[in-house]
Parts: structure tokens; C-alpha cells; sequence
């Protein structure tokens, strides 16, 4: 039915299929499916853009009032789950959990006041699926205009919470100078500890090296000697002296300020993000609104 909703609202089979978080062929089996289980076609094919049928605008009233209920149903019961007081389930990718969320939560509760508060880690991706599943009320993660999450405006809001830095780190040499400077050179590749092309920082490191090149450019001369997922991996592999690897300043703060880690590379090396906050509008729970509108009206300042 979600599925449905979101064809009826994009009236593009494309458009829905990016903002329902599947492939566009997946997205068209679930709705012939539904139109099979329904017993008439609920989408009017025929012409561009996509329709709904008489069928399909029947179903289209009914179908939100169901979801509505079973939303409200299902925050009552996962309320009775929850830690005891005010709790809220947030979901965060690996690295924002480890390093940003305790400061800021404890920060937020200076201000704000007492909250319990259940921490959902995992990657990026499943991070989204959470909360469009209804999973969490809160999600966090990280933004660049180049590289936005893929959400729909109208139903998920936001807001800015933080900044961050994605820059390329490695290990000092014996003078101080980092061991390996970017560019590199072609006799001499640089060491690249690198993150899976798919993830979100592996695509923040390839935009951050088409932009250098294509400023100024400068060929970086890398050679990837490793690849994982986790930035807190290949933090200890830069420690270890084994390569350069790009990491959020919030993940190696104290390994900067005790030299143990220093910049490879300048400024235009660097991708400035920010650290977004996201909920589903269709959540209404009291406690949620409370929280939101201090976040809103702190972070508007």
C-alpha cells in the first residue's frame, strides 16, 4: 500500500521506485501484485504520466486511512517496548554513533532535559530502511548536496544538527610531515585506504578527487592497498602507518590533537558535511513533537 501511495503522489513509476527505496522493476511487480490481490488495475498505464484508475482512486482513499491506523497501532504497541520514561529509538550510521551522537546527546540533555534514548546503529542504507519502516522516530546521518539521501521531501523533514569534515589523514613521518602527501606522483602512488565505491564515503572520496582534478587539475596517484566499510577501520590502519585514508574530523579529533594523525592533503581535499537529523511527518507521537520543536527552534539560531 505504501508502494501504491507513493505512485499515486510521484505519478512516475521511476520517481516512486527512488523514493520507496527499491528498483524500478521491483516497485512495478508490488503494485501488479496489489492490483492481483485487489482484482482490478488500480494504475492507468497508458499514458505518461501515470494515473490512477477509478479503481485506483477508491483504493487510494481507503488505503490511507488503513496505513494510518496501522501506524497508529503500531507506535502504541512499540511504545509499550520501549525503555522506560521518554525513550526514542534513533537510527545512525556506524560512524555518526560512535563518535557524534554521544557528545551531542549529552549536550541535548544539558538542555533540553532527561531522555531515554536507544541508539540503532548500522550502515547508511539500512539506517534510511529503518525509518521508512517505521522503525525509529529519528534517523541520522550525513549530508552533501552531491550525495543526498534519497527521501521524500513531503513526508520526511529535517534538521541540521552539526558539521563535519571528510579529510585524507595518515600517519606522521619522523619530522612531522604527514608520510604520505597527496597528490603523489606517478613513480610514487600514495597508499589509499579506501572505503567500498557503493558507500556513502566511498562516494564523498570520489567526488572530493573529481573536484580536485577538475579545479586545479591535480592528478592524485593513488594506490588502494585496503577497502572496508567502517571509517573506524581504517583509522587504525592510518595509524598503523599503513596508507592514507579519508575520515570525518569527528572520528580522529583527538588523534589530531595529540599528532598521531595529520592532513595529507589541503583544503581542496576536503568535503565539508553536514549531520542531519530526519523524521517522518506522519508520526505524530507528543513526545517526538516536543523534542523536534526544541531541535528546531535551537538549531534555527
Amino acid at each position: 500500500m505504501e508502494d501504491f501511495l507513493a505512485l499515486a503522489q510521484a505519478q512516475s513509476f521511476s520517481r516512486a521506485a527512488e523514493l520507496r527505496n527499491v528498483t524500478q522493476s521491483g516497485l512495478s511487480r508490488r503494485i501488479r501484485s496489489l492490483e492481483q490481490w485487489v482484482g482490478a488495475a488500480l494504475v492507468d498505464r497508458s499514458g505518461y504520466p501515470a494515473t490512477l484508475t477509478p479503481a485506483g482512486k477508491l483504493f487510494k482513499e481507503n488505503a490511507e486511512e488503513i496505513l494510518r491506523q496501522l501506524f497508529d497501532t503500531r507506535a502504541v504497541i512499540r511504545k509499550q517496548q520501549r525503555l522506560p520514561g521518554m525513550a526514542l529509538q534513533i537510527a545512525a550510521g556506524h560512524t555518526l554513533s560512535l563518535n557524534f551522537l554521544p557528545p551531542w546527546l549529552h549536550g541535548l540533555r544539558s538542555s533540553y532535559g532527561e531522555l531515554s534514548v536507544r541508539i540503532i546503529a548500522s550502515n547508511v542504507h539500512d539506517a534510511v530502511l529503518t525509518l521508512v519502516n517505521g522503525g525509529c522516530e529519528l534517523m541520522l546521518a550525513y549530508h552533501h548536496a552531491a550525495l543526498p539521501v534519497q527521501l521524500d521531501a513531503q513526508r520526511y523533514t529535517y534538521v541540521t544538527v552539526g558539521q563535519d569534515t571528510l579529510m585524507p589523514l595518515c600517519k606522521p613521518g619522523p619530522r612531522g610531515a604527514p608520510a604520505f602527501r597527496l597528490p603523489g606522483s606517478k613513480a610514487h602512488a600514495l597508499p589509499l585506504l579506501a572505503y567500498n565505491p557503493a558507500s556513502f564515503f566511498g562516494r564523498c572520496m570520489q567526488l572530493v578527487l573529481t573536484r580536485a582534478q577538475g579545479a586545479s587539475g591535480s592528478q592524485p596517484y593513488l594506490h588502494p592497498c585496503y577497502e572496508a566499510d567502517m571509517s573506524e577501520l581504517l583509522k587504525y590502519m592510518a595509524l598503523q602507518g599503513d596508507g592514507l585514508a579519508w575520515l570525518p574530523h569527528s572520528a580522529a579529533v583527538d588523534e589530531l590533537e595529540r599528532g598521531l594523525l595529520v592532513p595529507a592533503g589541503g583544503k581542496k581535499w576536503s568535503l565539508d558535511l553536514e549531520i542531519r537529523l530526519y523524521r517522518d511527518v506522519l508520526n505524530q507521537d507528543p513526545m517526538l513533537e516536543r523534542l523536534w520543536q526544541f531541535l528546531c527552534a535551537k538549531h534555527a539560531k
